[in-house]
């Protein structure tokens, strides 16, 4: 009996031994012993409000420090918060053109309903001072906005990254790589919890579609209206790109990296976290609106040709616009569907000869490129239309908009379209894009996907 009292003891003491250990490691309670000497380092504090997840809920925060080293977040949450962590690569750097690439593609209004969160996780204190100064020359005026925050943990505040599982066989250098990648993006969410109202995960070598802020808008709104249950909407096919996540989730998500760092890869561990809120299948959107632009891997510097084959650059650009037609709509396929991303298209019933479809534009803009196709499975193709471009916005006697003049830039063939160049002749701004049906026909006709390609937009700063 005393054997197996002693015995008991034992057990008891080890068990509360192993508790405390776990909530030590949970809670994310790592020694920090300051900033690095001689690190780039400006004055920023996490900014936390009473409405914020760690008053609101449970869960007890990582215990992280960050050094912000440029940058500082606004008080105010903001619709989209894009995190994307960055290392020091063998071959190339890519994070300069990612970060031109989400800018340059924003409107003024979307920038301003946007924070980009950039985690220079390497250990090279040269490195990222010199990454940090190339940061503040070309993005002077987002920092300044609050649209952009550059942060780092310092090597001290990681869980060790040696002697790690080697599970599915990897090799211990891999097993280290992938295990601090999960512990880098578990530290960036963390840190982007409450920045905004939805979090976008990026990586640091990926090129945007244009208006991209605003498409993912329209797809959650979309998820909305359809009561979709959902923990994450996938906006790119590959990797850890392009994931979007609620920013309540976010301290779950940021704690669930931490805690199973060294058994998986980051995409692996995220699809399992989808499955964990009860969000069986995927929910992934097409064309994508982003790809993978970079050469190189961070990993080794081994050469990497991963590409999306969904993503349509050049032609998936469309500009904000309100969308308006005369044909008789069947059911809710409405006349919009056919400019927005998505599954979505309009759906008609017999178009008669001068019967139109007409996206008018929010701000005018010359017209590159253009792109449409109708039909579905070899049925319900548009068999005789012109495709034109407008300017001189008017509001006609209906009380829809559309343009006082229009030129014509060609005609549909075998129900599609398809003309680059558009601005050599004509290189004004258009304010409208119009589909004119030439011939009536008895069969329905579906516009499946409009896309336009705009002459990119600079940045202006002003001083």
């Amino acid at each position: 009996m005393r054997r197996h009292s002693k015995k008991n003891i034992l057990a008891v003491v080890l068990l509360v031994g192993v508790l405390y250990f776990l909530n030590f490691l949970i809670a994310g309670r790592i020694i920090s012993y300051g900033p690095i000497p001689k690190e780039l380092t400006f004055q920023g504090e996490r900014l936390v409000s009473k409405e914020s997840w760690v008053e609101r809920g449970d869960y007890l925060p990582l215990n992280v420090s960050y050094q912000v080293l440029a940058g500082a977040p606004s008080t105010q949450q903001r619709y989209l918060s894009i995190g994307l962590s960055s290392v020091k690569r063998k071959k190339g750097s890519y994070l300069i053109p990612t970060l031109k690439s989400l800018f340059l593609q924003s409107s003024p209004e979307e920038r301003s309903s946007m924070v980009v969160v950039v985690l220079l996780a390497d250990f090279d204190v040269s490195w990222r001072v010199t990454t940090a100064v190339e940061i503040k020359s070309a993005f002077s005026l987002e920092l300044e906005q609050g649209q952009l925050v550059v942060l780092h943990v310092p090597q001290d505040q990681y869980p060790s990254l040696t002697g790690l599982k080697r599970n599915y066989n990897d090799a211990p250098e891999r097993v280290s790589f992938r295990s601090k990648q999960n512990l880098d993006y578990s530290f960036l969410i963390h840190y982007s919890a409450g920045l905004g109202k939805y979090y976008l995960q990026l990586e640091d070598d990926v090129s945007s579609a244009k208006n991209f802020l605003s498409t993912i808008r329209k797809c959650v709104e979309e998820q909305e209206a359809k009561k979709t249950t959902w923990a994450m909407l996938e906006f790119s096919v590959l990797g850890y790109i392009g994931k979007l996540y609620k920013s309540a989730h976010l301290p779950l998500l940021a704690r669930f990296l931490f805690l199973f760092y060294q058994e998986m890869p980051c995409d692996w561990l995220m699809s399992r976290f989808r499955d964990l809120l009860t969000q069986r299948e995927p929910i992934i959107f097409k064309p994508s609106l982003f790809q993978h632009m970079g050469t190189y891997s961070s990993f080794g510097g081994t050469y990497n040709k991963l590409k999306d084959k969904n993503f349509e650059e050049g032609l998936y650009t469309n500009p904000s616009a309100e969308v308006y037609s005369d044909m008789s709509t069947y059911k809710k396929h409405y006349p919009k569907l056919a400019l927005d991303a998505g599954e979505g298209f309009f759906w008609g019933r017999s178009p008669e000869n001068g019967t139109y479809l007409t996206a008018v534009f929010t701000e005018p803009t010359v017209v590159m490129g253009i792109f449409v196709e109708t039909g579905s499975e070899g049925k319900d193709l548009l068999e005789s239309a012109q495709v034109e471009i407008g300017h001189n916005v008017i509001t006609t006697e209906n009380g829809e908009k559309s343009c006082k003049e229009f030129q014509s830039v060609g005609m549909l063939e075998n129900g599609r379209f398809e003309k680059l160049e558009i601005d050599k002749k004509y290189s004004f701004s258009s304010s409208c894009l119009r589909i004119k049906v030439t011939a009536g026909q008895k069969e329905w006709v579906i516009i499946k996907k409009i896309m336009i390609s705009t002459k990119p937009r600079t940045i202006t700063h002003q001083t």
